[in-house]
């Protein structure tokens, strides 16, 4: 509805670090190391790498195209392209609304309330620089300590014995969170491209920024929790534990460890604050779309939703703890439904959308707009083929994982 005042990003660098400021978020900082150090490092490294460079590629740019192509959210472009897919729009709605509850902080919101250029792209321009240099900050740290190579080599040398389907399934599910897939964020964030910015490149440049980070991640929490556990499997094998109960034993331990867990925790929380703010700008996007509230409203109204929300999910620990949907604490529960039932349906139907309804000559040709693109063949041979496989792996996996049937 208010399609013509939606706002935009100033050019490229400002899309692509609000964008990658969406995919490096706590995707990366907390879930990407433990699963480096569950499934042996180097291989998860070097798998992780590869998924990245082809279907995280091709799901990223068929989403930013659908966005960009309609200037609408994702709630409402997908209705744009084929009315018969309006379905797929309000699927892709709910994930945002679920995940941002237990996601957001006030700043999330203050940051949103204030708009695209002045508020998301400026906020980013300003924190992903700040995140990538206290990282690499910590990463010298790390790896400066004596016998820390011994760690580095566990995270960075592929043992190729090491490498089972898991370590794939596992790959293929933090593309996900690593790159803000399946969440309406990137198609959102199309919307607000302009038509003359390299749509290829910067998705090339938001894989470089998501998978350097996830790198400098791992090089900050791998190599100091293989040093100072003597190499020990059960510590690697920490799961998602590894950075609130292995981390803080490690820094103690550490030479200013004090001061270095302080610096590391801020990081984790510019992590946090850069997700909440894709996702909030996704969810007031949405509202702007189909409502005829200002920015101002829009931004009051998520906040007053995601707090009664987000009450479920916090008495879910205390006054509440007994209810147990599936036998999972609340919060477990909406992050089961959001995360590993909607992502990859809605990944999966947006393969189906954009080959069978779309078609994919209508979505290269967005993309040919700007640039050329020189990744063409791959993304028609994944999107067609090979992307519709994987999601529906990782829908499996998800759901076995979360069922107890397999452990991730």
């Amino acid at each position: 509805m208010e399609k013509a005042n939606r706002g935009s990003f100033s050019g490229k660098v400002g899309f692509v670090l609000a964008a990658a400021g969406s995919a490096v978020g706590l995707g990366n900082i907390w879930r990407f190391p433990y699963l480096a150090a569950k499934y042996g490092g180097g291989i998860f490294l070097l798998v992780y790498i590869i998924l990245a460079l082809t279907l995280g590629f091709a799901l990223m740019t068929a989403e930013i195209a659908i966005g960009r192509k309609t200037g609408l959210s994702a709630i409402g472009a997908y209705g744009a392209l084929n009315r018969k897919f309006s379905f797929l729009g309000v699927l892709t709605a709910v994930i945002p609304v679920i995940i941002l509850p237990y996601y957001s902080v006030i700043g999330g919101w203050v940051v949103v309330l204030l708009g695209v250029e002045k508020g998301v792209e400026k906020c980013s321009k300003i924190m992903m620089p700040f995140l990538v240099v206290l990282s690499i900050v910590i990463a010298i740290f790390v790896v400066c300590q004596p016998g820390a190579m011994d760690g580095v080599a566990y995270y960075l040398n592929p043992d190729f014995s090491k490498f089972t389907p898991m370590t794939v399934l596992a790959a293929m599910g933090q593309l996900f969170y690593s790159m803000s897939l399946a969440m309406g964020i990137m198609v959102t964030y199309g919307s607000y491209m302009k038509k003359d910015v390299n749509l290829d490149h910067a998705v090339q440049q938001i894989e470089i920024f998501d998978t350097g980070i996830a790198l400098i991640a791992g090089l900050m929490i791998v190599p100091a929790v293989y040093l100072f556990s003597g190499g020990d499997e059960s510590a690697m094998q920490a799961g998602s534990g590894l950075m609130f109960i292995t981390l803080p034993k490690v820094f103690a331990g550490m030479p200013f460890g004090t001061a270095i867990g302080a610096i590391f925790f801020l990081l984790v929380l510019f992590a946090a604050l850069t997700s909440s703010i894709s996702l909030m700008e996704t969810v007031v996007s949405i509202i702007r779309d189909k409502t005829s509230l200002s920015r101002r409203k829009a931004a009051f109204f998520t906040l007053g939703v995601s707090v009664l929300l987000g009450i479920p999910s916090s008495l879910g620990f205390g006054l509440w703890s007994k209810i147990k949907p599936l036998g999972m604490s609340i919060l477990d529960f909406f992050d089961f439904i959001s995360n590993s039932i909607l992502m990859p349906v809605v990944a999966f139907l947006t393969c189906i959308f954009v080959v069978w309804f779309v078609g994919l000559q209508s979505i290269v040709d967005e993309i040919k707009l700007s640039s050329p693109f020189k990744r063409e063949k791959m993304f028609r041979v994944m999107i067609r083929y090979i992307a519709p496989v994987c999601i529906v792996l990782i829908l499996v996996s998800s759901v076995l994982n979360s069922l107890g049937v397999i452990k991730i």
